[in-house]
């Protein structure tokens, strides 16, 4: 149960005084829905407004209050500005100009002859001054109430930083003073304030760096003793050893050798399966490097040892090629294996469901229909779930609640996360890493090209088409227009098709299960030459003949994004070129993307790089669902600030008695402040 003491916190948004309705829906936008969200929106940079006397042409460009008095109008005819002359005390002159709208309320504004204290950018307009659009005007008797600096809100339509600033001071005013979770050494160490005081002091002044780090610590801390509980709960469970003999793998026929990075993890796997506490083993591998092999060993390791195996996958797609995969691997071995996805129905799903059931069926591949209500093991030993960050932790817990007894879990991603995000995210968990390639796999050639040269490389594919090669062709991601993903998808189809009529098909996010696996299957089988998608071939999707990808709009995608997508040439022998186009005016940080992705196809050396360059907010946002977010911390704080967060969990559970003791009181307040208490239940399934 939440403290009480919290209780004013977790109110819903329209609490705070003014809120109503309407106002709750940009903030909504905003993800703003309880008191909390508003205290925790944190500014993101600040105004500030100089002081002044007198009129200087030298503050040109910056923000500054001075108290100024009308003197006369100017009403443009049309359309126009009106503009409001008006003196500093000295009689320098300036400007005030507002477009549009009725020129009434301005004169209320500005009444000539009385003075009014002006805030807003002081710019040149030939020789004169002026001010566009102040943004306050108020007599000089309530100029206290605008500080020198304002803070900046990330904000949504609708929404202005001094509207959200008036609801944080209201949010700031319902938090409690709380106990103080942080050892008291840590904190005097680093001249920490109080956690409602930093909370404050942030809202009115952005820079206040002790007090922005204070927060961020906070956040971390309670993420870091979460985990810790969670693995400490993890480790207390008593789960069933696997011990295989190795029959079954010995039978394998498999075209080449392990890698070292391979045997190195499949040990690791073996010696934690035969543990009685459950495995809990989070396995990153790059594209390529070779997941598939180390999941069947372990899949094979339960079945030698007398249970059942689940393998997890995100889309019905996938499924079904693991499924397809693993079939040809496992020929001629004395394993069943079954697949069960949403579309299988009838007299054939009711077969798989038996087979489950009475054991029969020793190793099952699907997607989330695998843990559904219905669907019953007799020995459900060991579960692996692919592509990780798709599923949330409550769809983790469903599948191991399908176990007699809590059953090992391999989890595996095929995107590689910097060190930082992995103790972050990933604590409770023992890690792997494949980061070597198999033999023969070579790195794909990269190249960006403007989008000027679009018919060149039309020509380009033609030429590739024409001696029996396949494509991709990904189209960008469209945003803030009126055309969506889908939209350029289809355009870009309907061009491709003009030109190569009856080689082209189109898959895209929106097309139901059978029409996209019907696609799929054409262009796998090399009836198709070209695929053309929205990212929905992101993950996973393989035609070794496939040795070209066309990705369009290069520059409004992601580093891990852009990496995933070229991850899927280069799957088979020979050589694979990946095409970049880019628009013509590039960000630094896009040109940094592009380049990094023409340098190197390492995945890991790329993660630490899209950390360093995304910044704060987008790694640790929502984009992976179900897993828990950062609001207050940055990844430039995790850098700086998870070691010291992490000892300091560890220190309250080895030394100050867990949860039990007057600090454990304390902390157990911020594992609930920062929602981080659900995580204790939910990520005991990892």
């Amino acid at each position: 149960m939440r403290p009480e003491l919290l209780n004013p916190l977790f109110a819903e948004i329209t609490a705070l005084k003014g809120v109503g309705p309407a106002l709750a829906k940009p903030l909504e936008r905003l993800g703003l829905e309880r008191v909390v969200d508003v205290a925790f929106h944190l500014p993101t940079g600040w105004i500030d407004r100089l002081p002044r006397d007198e009129l200087d042409m030298a503050d040109a460009g910056r923000v500054i209050a001075i108290t100024l008095t009308p003197t006369d109008y100017r009403i443009s005819a049309g359309r126009g500005p009106m503009r409001v002359h008006a003196t500093d005390a000295a009689g320098n002159m300036v400007s005030l100009v507002y477009f549009g709208g009725s020129s009434g309320w301005v004169k209320k504004l500005l009444p000539l002859g009385e003075a009014r204290r002006v805030s807003g950018k002081l710019e040149t307009y030939g020789q004169e001054l002026q001010i566009i659009h102040p943004d306050y005007v108020v007599p000089p008797a309530e100029a206290d109430d605008h500080p020198e600096r304002e803070a900046i809100y990330p904000l949504s339509e609708g929404m202005t930083s001094k509207r959200l600033a008036q609801l944080a001071a209201q949010a700031i005013e319902r938090a409690p003073v709380l106990p103080e979770w942080i050892e008291p050494g840590l904190k005097e160490r680093h001249g920490w304030p109080d956690w409602r005081e930093a909370l404050a002091r942030i809202h009115a002044d952005p820079a206040d760096a002790k007090a922005r780090e204070r927060l961020a610590y906070d956040e971390i801390f309670a993420n870091q003793l979460a985990l810790l509980l969670v693995r400490g709960a993890a480790r207390a469970k008593r789960g069933r050893p696997l011990t295989g003999d190795g029959r079954l793998r010995a039978m394998l026929n498999l075209p080449y050798s392990p890698t070292g990075a391979q045997a190195r993890t499949i040990r690791e796997i073996e010696g934690d399966l035969a543990q009685q506490r459950p495995m809990l083993r989070l396995l990153q591998g790059d594209v390529g490097s070779g997941k598939t092999l180390v999941a069947l060993m372990a899949l094979l390791m339960a079945v030698e040892a007398d249970a059942q195996a689940a393998f997890l996958a995100p889309t019905e797609i996938l499924a079904r090629q693991h499924y397809e995969t693993l079939s040809q691997m496992l020929a001629g071995l004395p394993v069943n294996l079954a697949i069960l996805t949403g579309r299988d129905k009838g007299k054939g799903r009711e077969s798989t469901l038996m087979g489950l059931a009475d054991g029969t069926i020793d190793i099952l591949i699907g997607t989330h229909a695998i843990f559904q209500q219905g669907v019953e093991y007799r020995n459900l030993g060991l579960a692996v779930v692919d592509e990780q960050h798709r599923f949330g932790v409550a769809q983790r817990m469903m599948l191991q609640a399908k176990a007699k007894v809590p059953p090992h879990l391999l989890v595996m991603t095929a995107t590689p996360i910097p060190r930082t995000l992995t103790l972050a995210q990933y604590g409770e968990m023992d890690v792997s890493r494949l980061d070597e390639m198999p033999p023969g796999r070579q790195p794909v050639e990269t190249s960006v090209i403007s989008d000027e040269r679009l018919a060149e490389v039309v020509e380009a594919l033609g030429r590739h088409i024409a001696g029996g090669g396949q494509a991709y062709w990904v189209c960008p991601l469209v945003e803030e227009s009126a055309k969506t993903d889908l939209a350029a998808a289809e355009d870009r189809a309907a061009t491709l098709t003009s030109r190569f009529a009856g080689k082209v098909g189109l898959v895209h996010g929106r097309m139901k299960g059978p029409e996209k696996d019907a696609v799929m299957a054409r262009f796998s089988s090399g009836e198709l030459s070209v695929l053309v998608a929205t990212t929905v071939i992101e993950v996973g999707v393989d035609v070794p003949n496939a040795t070209l990808i066309v990705i369009e709009g290069a520059d409004r995608f992601g580093l891990a994004q852009l990496h995933q997508l070229r991850g899927r040439v280069g799957r088979g022998g020979g050589r694979s070129i990946c095409l970049l186009l880019r628009g013509g005016s590039l960000s630094e940080t896009s040109r940094a993307r592009l380049a990094l992705m023409r340098e190197t196809n390492d995945g890991f050396r790329i993660a630490e790089e899209d950390l360093r360059l995304r910044g704060a907010g987008e790694l640790l946002g929502t984009r992976q669902s179900g897993e828990m977010q950062f609001r207050l911390a940055t990844p430039e704080s995790l850098e700086t600030l998870l070691a010291a967060a992490n000892a300091d969990a560890r220190l309250l559970i080895d030394r100050d008695g867990g949860l039990e003791g007057e600090r454990g009181a304390a902390a157990r307040v911020a594992l609930y402040l920062f929602e981080r208490d659900s995580a204790v239940g939910l990520l005991r399934s990892g």
